[in-house]
């Protein structure tokens, strides 16, 4: 049975997702839409002209505004939602109303636990709410799992992701790839953990450690947050440790902790010679604007490991994934393993094969089932 799906923003990401749907769910139909119509006019036609179809089809809408939104999602079987973070609870308030499954890219746990608070209202209209299915969180929560599903009994769980420009330029070596907002997102706030079976929060931008990555060497890697998601919450009393951290190159941290700790991700508004100015506003529009001006192609690294035995003896699995972005089709490492991810969980989603209701993520499918589907799109993961 073909599908209908609607992906709300025509960025990176939304377009990514949009092709992934062409190519692997034989959909009916492809609604891309955007605020701005010229987008997700050239992201439709791109999606088209990739997937030798002509499955997406451009809207325009306006995510925030209800009557909008549900003329976009009318007679979908599946909305996947790109856009901020902050708008996904609203945004899925207007699915429960409408009848219509959603899935998000999510990024921030506050807002994920707002959407999965619609679980009961979810259930009643017979739809699925899966938030958090990007990247990571999303893929990486996958690959933890699909080791957890491995071990007779598991322990601990590790995982470590980063989206990094190939040729890096000091002194952050780093490019922006998704949007400033959620990059602040994440290196702002506190990390959830698990650690000895207690649930804990920890400040991000610390817990400096050295990772080796097979194909670029010694990495750093530190404390963000949103990385976990509900994970914490799920495992409590089934594992003893589950823990995110964020990949860079080395001495990444210690630059951009200097915003963090001279309140340049201050939401309050300022006085500065009689103008009213809000820091992070600020810091969005210099620091997001400049880092967008640099052009590299980018990779993306993960690594997820677990402890515990198998067979009665102590085992340690470990997976990784060191991608860089498709020379033919352009798409990034960071929209190939956040668009088709949000995408395979869609598509489960159509196919009945996730209960209803308001549903974490890492409930929604097994991580085998993601691993078998992301090496169906030509994803290489390594296993050690």
């Amino acid at each position: 049975m073909s599908h209908r799906y609607a992906v709300l923003g025509a960025g990176m990401q939304g377009t990514a997702a949009a092709y992934d749907l062409s190519c692997f769910a034989h959909p009916a139909r492809v609604r891309l839409g955007d605020q701005s119509l010229d987008q997700a006019t050239r992201s439709a036609h791109r999606v088209n002209m990739l997937s030798g179809t002509g499955h997406a089809e451009p809207c325009a809408v306006n995510a925030l505004d209800p009557a909008s939104l549900r003329e976009f999602i009318a007679d979908a079987d599946v909305l996947l939602s790109c856009v901020p973070y902050w708008m996904h609870p609203a945004i899925a308030r207007t699915c429960v109303a409408a009848g219509v499954n959603m899935v998000d890219l999510g990024g921030n746990t506050e807002i994920t636990l707002e959407t999965l608070d619609l679980g009961d209202a979810a259930r009643s209209a017979g739809i699925s709410l899966v938030p958090d299915c990007g990247l990571a969180p999303g893929l990486v929560n996958s690959l933890g799992l699909a080791l957890i599903e491995r071990l007779d009994h598991a322990e601990t769980v590790r995982l470590y992701c980063g989206v990094l420009p190939q040729h890096p330029v000091p002194p952050l070596n780093y490019k922006l790839t998704f949007n400033v907002e959620g990059l602040v997102t994440e290196y702002d706030f506190q990390a959830v953990v698990l650690r000895d079976g207690k649930l804990g929060f920890v400040d991000t931008l610390s817990e400096l450690e050295t990772v080796h990555v097979g194909g670029l060497g010694e990495m750093e890697a530190f404390t963000t947050s949103g990385g976990t998601s509900t994970a914490p919450y799920t495992f409590q009393g089934k594992l003893t440790n589950y823990e995110y951290k964020t990949l860079r190159y080395p001495g990444h941290c210690a630059i951009i902790r200097l915003f963090k700790d001279f309140g340049f991700w201050n939401p309050e508004t300022i006085n500065v010679k009689g103008n009213s100015v809000v820091p992070r506003e600020l810091f969005y529009r210099v620091f997001g604007d400049a880092l967008a001006q640099f052009v590299d192609e980018d990779l993306c690294a993960v690594i997820a490991i677990a402890e515990g035995t198998k067979d009665g003896a102590p085992t340690t699995l470990r997976l990784e994934i060191l991608d860089r972005q498709d020379p033919i089709t352009g798409f990034t490492a960071m929209e190939r393993l956040t668009g088709f991810s949000l995408s395979i969980v869609a598509q489960e989603v159509a196919e009945g094969r996730i209960a209803r209701g308001a549903i974490r993520y890492e409930q929604a499918m097994t991580g085998t089932r993601f691993v078998e589907e992301l090496r169906r799109r030509g994803v290489e993961i390594r296993e050690g």
